[in-house]
């Protein structure tokens, strides 16, 4: 796992921030990388995540699922649960949540990196505490004739949805100025 954490800190050495903002979660990502459960949910207070931001192919929809827990649009992504490859988590989190498996690896280095805060809750009869999500996005583009599918286990909906409708779907607004950097960045 050394040779993959050295490999997941390069990834993040190399990536240019576009904002302040990534810079600091940068720099506050680099300070952690050391933990030893970093890549684990053991971790209580703060673990690697990756996530895929999924566009058509004009960049006019984004791809989201309807998340149970935040009861919300949400993007795709999840837990490394160990794997320092996190363009392999987030290209399993697309297929997982939304049954895609066509798709264009648009961009396979860090799209954008982010620190979003997870506030505590309950999964699977359970307390989650409230903790940090240092997570790596990476963009993926998808035919929208793709079929797609409904993972039940965590989401209750899976659809495209208008860049510019984003704001009255997603009831998470620290994740709005997050998915709002994204299509920015576009």
């Amino acid at each position: 796992m050394t040779s993959g954490i050295n490999q997941l800190k390069q990834d993040i050495l190399s990536y240019q921030p576009t904002d302040e903002l990534e810079e600091l979660d940068k720099k506050t990502i680099l300070s952690l990388l050391d933990d030893p459960d970093i890549l684990l949910r053991k971790q209580l207070l703060y673990h690697i995540t990756s996530s895929c931001w999924v566009m058509n192919q004009d960049k006019t929809k984004v791809l989201m699922i309807y998340h149970n827990i935040y009861q919300s649009w949400s993007w795709m992504g999840g837990h490394n649960d160990g794997n320092p490859n996190c363009f392999e988590v987030a290209k399993k989190e697309l297929e997982e949540e939304s049954g895609i498996k066509n798709y264009i690896e648009a961009f396979p280095e860090i799209f954008s990196l982010e620190i979003a805060p997870v506030f505590q809750h309950i999964k699977r009869g359970s307390w989650v505490p409230a903790h940090l999500h240092l997570n790596l996005t990476y963009l993926f583009i998808v035919d929208e004739k793709e079929q797609l599918i409904v993972n039940e286990d965590e989401t209750s909906g899976v659809k495209w949805i208008n860049v510019d409708n984003l704001d009255n779907v997603v009831r998470e607004k620290d994740m709005l100025v997050i998915y709002h950097k994204l299509i920015n960045k576009l």
